[in-house]
C-alpha cells in the first residue's frame, strides 16, 4: 500500500519519508514573503551553515558533497519548493540528517524560502509581501 502524501485530517504531509514523486506535488503553503524569508535564514544559519555556509555557497571544508543552494541548475534531487522541502525534512542519504524533528513543518517551508532567495535573481519567485510594491522610505522614484 502506498501511503498517502497528506494527512486526509490535517492536510499535512504524513511523518513518513516523501518519495520523489510525492515531493513534486508538495506546494508550499507559505508565502515567499521578506519575513519567512528572515525567519528560513535564522534556522539555516543556525542549523545549515555549518555545512553549507552562511551564504549557501557549501565552500566550508566540513563536507565535500554538500550542495552549493546558490546553484540550482546543479541540484540532483530536484529544485521544486516539494523536493527542497523533502530534502530538508527527510535528508539525503548518509550526507545530510533528515531535520523532521527538530523543525516544524512551517519553519522547513521558511528554510525553503529563504534557500529560494539564495538563487540568482532570474530564478527566484516573486515576493507576495503587500509592502513590497509601495516605495521605501527615504527612496523618492
Amino acid at each position: 500500500m502506498v501511503t498517502p502524501l497528506v494527512n486526509a485530517q490535517d492536510g499535512k504531509p504524513n511523518a513518513g519519508a516523501l518519495t520523489a514523486e510525492q515531493a513534486k506535488k508538495l506546494k508550499n503553503p507559505v508565502p515567499y514573503s521578506k519575513k519567512s524569508i528572515a525567519q528560513g535564514r535564522g534556522l539555516f544559519i543556525r542549523n545549515c551553515a555549518g555545512c553549507h555556509g552562511n551564504d549557501g555557497k557549501a565552500t566550508v571544508d566540513v563536507i565535500a558533497d554538500a550542495t552549493d543552494l546558490t546553484a540550482p541548475k546543479t541540484w540532483k534531487d530536484g529544485t521544486s519548493d516539494g523536493e527542497i522541502f523533502r530534502s530538508i525534512r527527510d535528508g539525503q542519504n548518509a550526507s545530510m540528517p533528515a531535520f523532521k524533528t527538530q523543525f516544524h513543518e512551517d519553519e522547513i517551508w521558511g528554510v525553503v524560502n529563504f534557500i529560494h532567495s539564495l538563487w540568482p535573481e532570474s530564478m527566484r519567485p516573486s515576493l507576495q509581501d503587500k509592502e513590497s510594491t509601495e516605495p521605501e522610505h527615504g527612496k523618492s522614484k
